[in-house]
């Protein structure tokens, strides 16, 4: 068994370009996933998977500085670039984060990989019943769950964003939706539903308040979602810098 996260990164995002090299109060956001991704109990490995695009050797260059693997695949069938670099890394199975969620937490993380090597499904997630905040999102599944799906998905949207082929089908697939009640970590995750918050990032705002985040909590990456919360509760105006802003289809890729 190699659990291992595979990141995707590339700098030709729609909305925001560059934002994965975006600099995060001293240190690009991949610099900052990485960094918290690295903070897991669960995770043997860490890849990102970023595109053959000329663009994304500034990608390449930035693992390189950080001592990170790094996979070049398909810019635009990322399932592909996904199976790949599963493939060439021998994972099994895949934790699968992006490169957009700089608060991503090691603890959830480690809930959902763990709930996932318990009750061994074909794929489980805290994005089917959202009950944390968008931007800790964490997918895993196995080595096969991704092979079927790299060979059944045919819509574009499908291959783009990696796992919606396996989650709307679950009369194909065994899914496990990990939620803040799931008895996957040794403290109470809490009952307050999250899911509304946004803690990504797709937009200048989001940046903004990623930024606000990190300097408020004296530019660490040893915080944790609760840690998060708290400062929002206490300075609720941070929030605000993003509130306006709605998650894209997934069909505007």
């Amino acid at each position: 068994m190699n659990v291992t996260a595979i990141i995707q990164a590339r700098t030709g995002s729609t909305r925001l370009p560059g934002k994965v090299l975006a600099d995060v109060c001293g240190r690009s956001m991949l610099a900052r996933v990485c960094d918290r991704v690295a903070r897991t109990t669960r995770v043997d490995t860490i890849v990102v998977a970023t595109s053959v695009d000329p663009a994304d050797r500034e990608v390449v260059a930035e693992c390189l500085r950080l001592g990170v693997e790094c996979f070049c695949g398909s810019p635009q069938d990322v399932l592909d670039r996904y199976r790949r670099a599963a493939e060439a890394h021998r994972a099994d199975p895949i934790v699968r984060i992006t490169a957009d969620c700089p608060l991503i937490d090691p603890e959830v993380v480690d809930a959902v990989v763990e709930a996932f090597l318990t009750q061994r499904p074909d794929y489980a997630a805290n994005i089917l019943c959202r009950t944390w905040p968008r931007g800790l999102d964490t997918e895993v599944l196995s080595a096969d769950t991704l092979l079927r799906a790299w060979r059944e998905a045919a819509a574009p949207y499908q291959r783009i964003h990696v796992t919606p082929y396996i989650y709307q089908h679950p009369e194909r697939f065994h899914l496990l939706p990990v939620t803040r009640k799931t008895p996957a970590c040794e403290t109470p995750m809490g009952e307050e539903d999250l899911g509304d918050c946004r803690w990504t990032v797709d937009l200048p705002e989001d940046l903004q308040f990623v930024r606000a985040v990190y300097r408020r909590l004296d530019n660490r990456d040893t915080f944790g979602w609760r840690n998060v919360q708290e400062l929002l509760a206490r300075e609720p105006a941070i929030a605000d810098l993003n509130r306006h802003v709605r998650q894209k289809e997934l069909a505007q890729g």
